[in-house]
């Protein structure tokens, strides 16, 4: 008869499509940078920025290929702060402020994600936005 056709599964070990995250990495060397960390209740967005706070890259735990309920989980944070980590130790960097925001589940899975790369933490700080007087109150019920 003919010969058998044999059909590859591509991406076996790919968790979240973290190598092809990686193939985008930015040309210029930093030293010092900021890391922004806004963990949501539905998805944990990382931003590397240089230290006047221009943004070089950025990567979520949605843009790795996490969908629905299982982007806001601290794997998927975690996932995001190794690349983000993995692209600044490419670029050279040496230290990082990261400033954290939100009430999600990935806030300290990203930050020890990051740090776990080698790269020093100079100082965190915690910039939860905070409602100063909150939502209008519903009007007085009538009996």
């Amino acid at each position: 008869m003919g010969k058998k056709r044999i059909m590859k599964k591509s991406g076996g070990s790919d968790v979240a499509g973290t190598s092809r995250a990686l193939n985008r990495i930015p040309k210029r060397k930093l030293a010092v940078g900021k890391l922004n960390i806004l963990a949501t209740f539905n998805n944990t967005l990382v931003t590397l920025c240089d230290s006047k706070g221009n943004a070089v890259m950025s990567a979520s735990s949605g843009a790795l290929g996490f969908k629905g309920s299982r982007k806001s989980t601290p794997f998927a944070a975690a996932k995001v702060g190794e690349i983000i980590g993995e692209k600044a130790q490419q670029m050279g960097m040496k230290d990082a402020e990261v400033v954290v925001r939100g009430v999600g589940a990935g806030r300290e899975s990203a930050l020890r994600a990051f740090a776990g790369k080698g790269i020093g933490i100079t100082k965190i700080t915690d910039q939860t936005p905070v409602p100063f007087n909150g939502p209008r109150a519903p009007k007085a019920r009538r009996i």
